[in-house]
């Protein structure tokens, strides 16, 4: 683990934006016109995903993924200028955010600047053409990190990046070498000794595919050898089997639990529902009370909380990554309102010095952090809408923490109807 990640992390929330489509201008400006709305979520930091031309050779639909990275020292002109994105960063920390930009550094669309003027920086298929090593995509040709003159570049394009930034957010970094990017992190900090580093880190799955093939693949305990937040792949297909009914809801409980043993004192995970690669929440849940509770335990589990702009208007839409397909925020239900509250919630110190555990009891998720004598619950019926439900407190009258009403416990047990239950006892 980075020595230096901070617990608080885990206090905080991240708001993921794709300029592109997150206002019909598309653009930087547009963006920080919204900051004092995204603030209002209880943001702590805006996580814009690539910002870099776009390559046009092997280009997926009619604008390109953002992913196939055409120069990494320059903005998509239809973002705005570098000016802009300074401008964006400058507002964010006015109001007391932080900004990080994605970095795509295990592969390159194949006319990059890098393609064009260093082939022998990328790998090479038998015939001698560059290609990529795994997975479909089509559009990029892998980097080959035997070459320390790339190593070189690749950080001194971070540590240009960071006199503007606050972070970076590190595509499918498991394939890049550990070594790189723990150089790359005391690097930058020479320039931004504060960077915030999350790891796109991967699902087992992924990790022993690639492992099958030949190619290194880091574990989330390499990763978080360098980075201050993994994303929560590790568990996630649980979670997604679970809802889908080929397995128990306990294995990802499970999941939870298992994580506050293996990993560092320190460790921060990413939590997340949707993201740009996964369905929308508001899909997998329909239903809007079972939407409620899974958020609110979203929320509640021990970790970082992301947002992908558009769940907080409860969207069920999640736009195309090739094409133009701008967030529609006149369709659905306003959440925002509830992810301030539960933003507020997640603040409490406990949530980021104390025990977690969590587990089924009475037909809902029970959940608790637990530090000396103080204690907070939470209590999910992401399920069955009433629940009686054995809590870890004594009997007596309690505040609710979202809706600020009373919740009572008798006999050891909670009754709850339909909606989550916080509370600290």
């Amino acid at each position: 683990m980075a020595i230096e990640t901070e617990k608080s992390l885990r206090n905080q929330v991240m708001y993921s934006v794709f300029v592109r489509n997150y206002s019909r201008e598309g653009t930087f400006d547009a963006v920080r016109r919204d900051l004092k709305r995204i603030r209002g979520l209880g943001t702590d930091i805006i996580w814009l995903m690539p910002i870099h031309p776009i390559g046009e050779q092997a280009r997926k639909g009619t604008m390109g993924s953002p992913y196939a990275i055409r120069d990494y020292r320059a903005v998509e002109p239809g973002f705005g200028t570098k000016e802009d994105l300074a401008n964006l960063a400058r507002d964010a920390r006015a109001l007391g955010m932080r900004l990080i930009i994605d970095v795509v550094y295990n592969h390159t669309s194949p006319d990059s600047v890098l393609a064009k003027t260093h082939p022998e920086w990328f790998w090479h298929r038998s015939d001698g053409a560059p290609g990529n090593r795994f997975g479909d995509w089509a559009d990029v040709i892998d980097l080959d990190y035997r070459s320390e003159a790339l190593w070189d570049y690749q950080i001194e394009t971070l540590k240009m990046w960071a006199e503007i930034v606050d972070g970076f957010r590190c595509d499918v970094a498991s394939l890049v070498p550990l070594a790189f990017w723990k150089r790359a992190r005391t690097e930058v900090a020479k320039v931004r000794p504060d960077a915030l580093w999350l790891a796109e880190s991967v699902e087992p799955g992924f990790i022993r595919a690639a492992r099958e093939q030949g190619l290194p693949a880091l574990s989330d305990s390499e990763i978080f050898q360098a980075f201050d937040i993994a994303y929560d792949y590790d568990i996630f297909p649980d979670l997604m089997d679970s809802l889908k009914g080929r397995q128990p809801l306990a294995r990802y409980l499970d999941g939870l639990n298992r994580q506050e043993s293996v990993f560092p004192d320190n460790y921060v995970k990413l939590r997340f529902l949707e993201n740009h690669d996964r369905p929308r929440a508001a899909f997998l849940f329909p239903d809007a009370r079972r939407l409620r509770c899974w958020t609110a335990f979203l929320y509640f589990q021990k970790g970082m909380t992301l947002i992908y702009a558009g769940q907080e208007r409860g969207i069920r839409h999640l736009p195309q990554l090739f094409e133009k397909d701008p967030v529609d925020w006149q369709s659905g239900v306003d959440l925002s309102a509830y992810f301030r509250t539960l933003s507020e919630i997640k603040r409490e110190p406990l949530f980021a010095e104390g025990a977690f555990s969590c587990g089924e009891r009475g037909g809902a998720v029970y959940a608790e952090y637990r530090k000396g004598s103080a204690r907070t619950i939470g209590v999910f019926p992401v399920n069955q809408p009433n629940c009686l439900v054995p809590v870890s407190a004594p009997d007596g009258a309690y505040t609710e923490r979202i809706s600020g009403g009373r919740l009572e416990v008798h006999h050891g047990c909670v009754s709850v109807q339909g909606e989550p239950a916080i509370f600290s006892a």
